[in-house]
């Protein structure tokens, strides 16, 4: 399945890329799933995930939570939680 990753805030400069499309293996279900991936893909990414507890999740512009499944998503999005006064 093919998806385009987009990347916010700290997560973007730590991955170093604000966009991707990947091309996800058959055992990435879920958002869980696909952090859990991502951290295998290079020291990078690793670090951009090493706090995956924390980071939200939009699939196709509509916040999930992380057990959420993934398989129709075109668009996922990672971003920290945003803060504000």
């Amino acid at each position: 399945m093919s998806v385009k990753l987009l990347y916010f805030a700290w997560v973007r400069e730590k991955a170093g890329l604000g966009e991707e499309t990947v091309e996800l293996p058959q055992n990435v279900k879920t958002v869980t799933d696909l952090m859990a991936w991502q951290k295998t893909r290079g020291p990078q990414f690793e670090a951009a995930f090493e706090q995956s507890k924390v980071i939200r999740t939009a699939i196709d512009q509509t916040h999930v939570a992380h057990d959420a499944e993934i398989s129709q998503a075109r668009e996922i999005a990672f971003f920290p939680p945003v803060t504000g006064g």
